[in-house]
């Protein structure tokens, strides 16, 4: 049962970070890496002195937020939300139209 607290976490957590820094809406990567920062923050740890070793020891023992949990809240809230969607999502909305209209022809 602790997996819905944990995900309305994850949730409150993306969000705030797609409504207070618009660039993170169109890269997970940012996305990502912007939440693991916070991860090591609240762990006590200064993120600039991590080294790429210790970063593995994390990443291979769990101790990150799950990135392919982060790209599924995110994607799910910009779908919900369409003000959270970034300039990258409307260029795709307007090529998939255009292959809609190919498609047809």
């Amino acid at each position: 049962m602790k997996l819905l607290p944990e995900m309305a976490k994850i949730k409150d957590r993306v969000k705030a970070l797609l409504m207070d820094y618009p660039h993170l809406r169109d890269s997970d990567n940012k996305l990502i890496t912007t939440i693991w920062k916070h991860d090591l923050l609240n762990k006590g740890m200064n993120p600039k002195e991590v080294t790429a070793y210790d970063f593995l020891l994390f990443y291979s023992n769990d101790q990150f937020t799950n990135s392919e949990t982060i790209r599924r809240v995110r994607q799910k809230l910009q779908e919900e939300n369409p003000e959270l969607r970034g300039t990258v999502n409307e260029a795709r909305q307007e090529q998939g139209e255009e292959v809609r209209k190919n498609i047809v022809k």
